[in-house]
Parts: C-alpha cells; structure tokens; sequence
C-alpha cells in the first residue's frame, strides 16, 4: 500500500525542485520594481498561491497518470517533465536575463505542450488530462501579464497599452 505512494512523492519532490531552481532567478528590486505594470497586475502572494495550486495539480495528475500501469505512461511524464523544464527556462528567460518577449514565446511553447501532455493523460487518466487544465489556465494568465509587461516596457504594443 504504502508503495502506491511513493511515485507521489517523486512527482512532488520533483516539482518542488523545479519551484525552487526557477525561484533562483530573481529578478531583484532594480529590475521588477522598477517596471511598469498595468493597474490590474495581481499582489504577490496571488504568484505564490496560483503556482501552489498549480505544482500540486501537476503532481497529482502524473501520479495518476503512473498509477495506471500502462506501457505507455512513461512517454506521457516525459511530456510532463518537459514542461517542469520550460517552466524552470520560463523564469530563467524573464526574471534571470530579463527578455519578456522572449518568455512571451517561451510561454507559447509551453502552452501548446501543456496540450500535448494533457492528451497524452487524457489516453491513460481522464482526470489526470482535467487535473492539468489550471496549469494550462495558469500559463494563458502568465502569457497575458507577460504581454503587458513587455508591451508597458517597451515592446511593440507599447503605444496601444502606455500612453504617458
């Protein structure tokens, strides 16, 4: 019984040290603070709680993707990890060398990805395939504040959001 388990704590150990490795770039007071945001930019503790939520449902739905025995499995948490990859990459390309254009494309892949994994599950667990659905609606969120950050600070479409 208590085997059963023990690939839930891999998936959370895993996505716990995808966590702290994309925490590491920070992107430091000079750099963050001083950018400009839209008026409905969310607090910080909406970030820590909304990627909470979404690790913890990441974890859970590739355990029940394993605990499914089926040869296949393996394939679909490669999926799976390549998304706990990007989304380290993803605060390396925005936070750590502070190219929000580039994270914005970055954040594409990993929305079209995400949908790859979630048809991977959905073959093996239909509520594996719906526990990835708030990181796919987290990664939508993410490329929308991404999009106005770079277009308040200087990219292409600051003129339809900045008007100083």
């Amino acid at each position: 019984m208590i085997a059963r388990y023990v690939p839930l704590a891999a998936f959370l150990l895993l996505v716990t040290l995808s966590s702290l490795t994309g925490s590491g770039f920070e992107a430091g007071e000079w750099y963050y603070f001083t950018m400009r945001q839209p008026s409905w930019w969310p607090p910080g503790w909406f970030f820590v709680l909304a990627w909470t939520v979404v690790y913890i449902t990441m974890a859970l739905a590739a355990w029940n993707t394993w605990i499914t025995g089926h040869y296949s499995r393996t394939g679909a948490i490669t999926w799976w990890v390549l998304l706990l990859v990007l989304n380290v990459c993803w605060f390396a390309v925005f936070f750590g060398l502070h190219r929000p254009g580039y994270s914005l494309l970055l954040l594409s892949v990993m929305a079209g990805m995400s949908l790859f994994c979630m048809r991977a599950f959905s073959k093996l667990s239909r509520q594996a395939a719906l526990m990835m659905l708030p990181y796919l609606f987290w990664i939508i969120c993410l490329w929308l504040l991404n999009l106005a950050i770079w277009s308040y600070n200087g990219g292409p479409l600051e003129p339809l959001f900045w008007k100083p």
